[in-house]
């Protein structure tokens, strides 16, 4: 009993400087158990796309793993974090696929050189490289008397999300075959070309070949 009562009074004993020193402690470690990787704060990512806002899920997580909770849930890829969204389309490969623990540790090193190299939030470059890489307009296929015409057609936010997504995975594991430098190398240099809107990029030339297309089709 006494030790507990020393404690008790050790405890209401601190001073104020001495209590709100350890409430920004308290802050600190449960922000920084937020951050993607332990590292980047999703708190200050904006994203400047009105359309694409609804859609890129920006909620802090302590793992970015949901196990599919949301595959079967209608509209549930709008509810799973960005970043691990990207992890997910990293697993396209034989290599990859299903490793999710591989997938996870490429992007987060393609993360760290994209930090090194553009001296931002590489949370926010993955952001802006995703609103330049996806497409607004793209070609469907409509049947008229027997005929199969193509015709321009507007894409919707989610499906411009899940394009641009898609394509930097793939421009990433394409430049890394026969290539000295590592995937992760690659997958940061696409994401920093894609946020640049440099042709350079897989993603961005795959998105002005479809709005071309589309364009010549309306």
């Amino acid at each position: 009993m006494t030790e507990n009562n020393n404690k008790e009074t050790m405890r209401f004993d601190l001073t104020e400087e001495e209590l709100e020193e350890v409430h920004q402690q308290i802050l600190k470690e449960r922000e920084n158990l937020f951050k993607v990787f332990g590292k980047w704060s999703l708190l200050d990512v904006k994203v400047e796309d009105p359309g694409l806002a609804r859609y890129i899920d920006l909620t802090p997580r302590i793992v970015l793993h949901t196990h599919g909770r949301l595959s079967q849930e209608r509209f549930g890829k709008a509810k799973i974090n960005i970043v691990e969204r990207l992890i997910n389309n990293m697993m396209r490969t034989g290599k990859y696929t299903g490793k999710k623990t591989k997938a996870y540790k490429v992007v987060k090193l393609a993360f760290e050189i994209i930090e090194k190299r553009t001296k931002q939030n590489p949370v926010q470059v993955l952001v802006k490289a995703l609103e330049n890489a996806a497409p607004r307009e793209a070609v469907t296929n409509l049947k008229m008397g027997g005929v199969m015409i193509p015709r321009a057609v507007d894409v919707s936010p989610l499906r411009r999300l899940d394009m641009a997504l898609r394509h930097i995975a793939i421009g990433a594991i394409q430049k890394s075959h026969k290539n000295k430098k590592r995937i992760w190398e690659c997958l940061a240099e696409e994401i920093i070309y894609a946020a640049n809107n440099n042709p350079q990029s897989f993603a961005i030339a795959k998105k002005d070949e479809i709005e071309r297309i589309a364009k010549s089709s309306r």
